[in-house]
C-alpha cells in the first residue's frame, strides 16, 4: 500500500484521512486519487456509485448534511482552494455519538477525508474559491435529506471563522434542526 498514507482519526472510529503519494517534477505532478486495492487494504471496501463536484466562494458553509434511509459513505477532497471539512458522529450506538472531527482539505495538501455512513458532513470555504469533489457509495435521494444546525452548541464545532468572515448558508441549511431534536427522533 505505497500509494496512500491512510490514517485513522484518533478520536472517532471509522473516519480516515487519506494522503496520496504525489509524483512531481518540473512539468507538474501526478497522483492516484483512488485505487480500490489500496483502499480495500485500509478497510474502505466499498463500491462507489456517484461522483459529485461543487464550487463555492469564501465564507460559504455547506452542511451539516446526511441521508436518512439511504446513508452514504463518502471520500471527499478539494481540487481548488481550501476548506475546513467536518464530520459529526450520528451513530447512536457509538461511544463517540455527537462528537465531531475536522480537517483542512486543500488543493495544496491534497488530503482526502473518508466519512462512513452514519455521519453528518459539512465544510466551510476558507479560500477565495474552492472546488470540492466527493465519491458516494449510494445515490443521492432528494426526499431523504437530513441535517443539523452548523453552529449547534451541543455539538460545539470549532469552525475556524476569521474576523470579518460572513458565513453564508443556503436557505435549507439555515433551517436544519438541533442535535437535541435529532436525538429525540
Amino acid at each position: 500500500m505505497g500509494k496512500f498514507k491512510i490514517t485513522e482519526c484518533p478520536d472517532i472510529e471509522g473516519l480516515k484521512v487519506i494522503e496520496p503519494t504525489v509524483f512531481g517534477d518540473a512539468r507538474g505532478y501526478f497522483m492516484e486519487t483512488y485505487n480500490y486495492n489500496d483502499f480495500h487494504e485500509a478497510g474502505i471496501d466499498l463500491q462507489f456509485v456517484q461522483d459529485n463536484q461543487s464550487a463555492s466562494h469564501y465564507g460559504v458553509l455547506r452542511g451539516l448534511h446526511f441521508q436518512i434511509a439511504h446513508p452514504q459513505d463518502k471520500v471527499v477532497r478539494v481540487i481548488s482552494g481550501e476548506v475546513f471539512d467536518v464530520a459529526v458522529d450520528l451513530r447512536k450506538d457509538s461511544r463517540t455519538f455527537g462528537k465531531w472531527f475536522g480537517v483542512i482539505l486543500s488543493a495544496e495538501n491534497k488530503k482526502q477525508f473518508f466519512i462512513p455512513k452514519g455521519f453528518a458532513h459539512g465544510f466551510l470555504v476558507l479560500s477565495e474559491k474552492a472546488e470540492f469533489t466527493y465519491k458516494c457509495s449510494d445515490f443521492y435521494h432528494p426526499d431523504d435529506e437530513g441535517g443539523l444546525q452548523w453552529n449547534d452548541p451541543d455539538i460545539g464545532i470549532d469552525w475556524p471563522i476569521p474576523d470579518g468572515m460572513a458565513v453564508e448558508l443556503s436557505e435549507k441549511d439555515a433551517r436544519w434542526g438541533t442535535f437535541q431534536e435529532y436525538c429525540a427522533k
